[in-house]
């Protein structure tokens, strides 16, 4: 489901599949491979997709690591964990290390720091001291993904750590239809569904949410034991995912 992100792919792909496919091709140039590429955008984008994707297309071992899980509740086992990914990915290698929701583990460090502030920040160290490729890295590329680079630390975001820094934005019109008639081709729907009403009831949402109103359509259908998914349904379906969508982005406010 890319409808829409083809500039995105296409900056991963120069970052992260043709130094792994066309080394050779780099060094006749004369300039060094990309380390690694940022993703970063609003939540069910696509972020996550473009790079198992891609690591399919390389046939590289991909390794995908959330955040949250390099945050250790003992002292040196965030930074420990680090390093064994990276040792795993050299022997793996070629090998696309993926860490999704990168801000839980690399936010902007503060002067005051409680003792789990600290844990977090010697965490980032060492994936800082990773990324600076003290040992080289070879055939192992990084991909890092965020729905917040507004906290990221900008120690993270210097030249030589990320090359590429690629937005997802939320889909625009175009690439809505797209999506909605991508799900809509395995649905048993009405043939007088009404997409560009859709298309105008779900501006802000991602792709994640559009497959989530096609579900629920799906769903309204089968409580009324009804084979065939109407335009009422795929309207019920909008309103209740844009609803919830509204409601999280009020709360998401409150926080900031």
């Amino acid at each position: 489901m890319s409808e829409g992100l083809e500039d995105q792919i296409q900056e991963v792909r120069e970052t992260v599949e043709l130094p792994l496919l066309k080394p050779d091709l780099f060094k006749k140039v004369g300039i060094s491979p990309p380390k690694g590429v940022l993703l970063h955008g609003p939540p069910g984008t696509g972020k996550t997709l473009v790079a198992k994707a891609v690591a399919h297309e390389t046939q590289a071992t991909f390794i995908r690591v959330i955040g949250s899980e390099l945050v250790q509740k003992f002292i040196g086992e965030g930074a420990r964990f680090v390093r064994e990914v990276f040792e795993l990915a050299r022997k793996k290698a070629p090998t696309l290390i993926f860490i999704d929701e990168l801000d839980a583990v690399a936010a902007e460090r503060l002067d005051e720091a409680t003792s789990g502030d600290r844990e977090v920040q010697r965490t980032l160290m060492q994936l800082l001291n990773e990324l600076d490729g003290f040992d080289n890295r070879g055939d192992v590329k990084f991909i890092g993904a965020t729905n917040r680079i507004d906290i990221l630390d900008t120690a993270l975001l210097r030249p030589g750590r990320f090359d590429r820094i690629v937005e997802f934005p939320y889909p625009n019109e175009v690439a809505r239809e797209a999506i909605f008639k991508i799900h809509m081709r395995r649905l048993n729907v009405k043939k007088d569904i009404n997409i560009r009403n859709l298309i105008e009831l779900t501006d802000g949402a991602s792709g994640a949410d559009i497959r989530a109103i096609c579900t629920e359509a799906g769903m309204f259908a089968i409580r009324k034991d009804s084979e065939i998914i109407i335009m009422d349904d795929f309207l019920k379906a909008t309103s209740k995912v844009m609803n919830k969508i509204n409601v999280e982005s009020n709360k998401s406010e409150l926080f900031i």
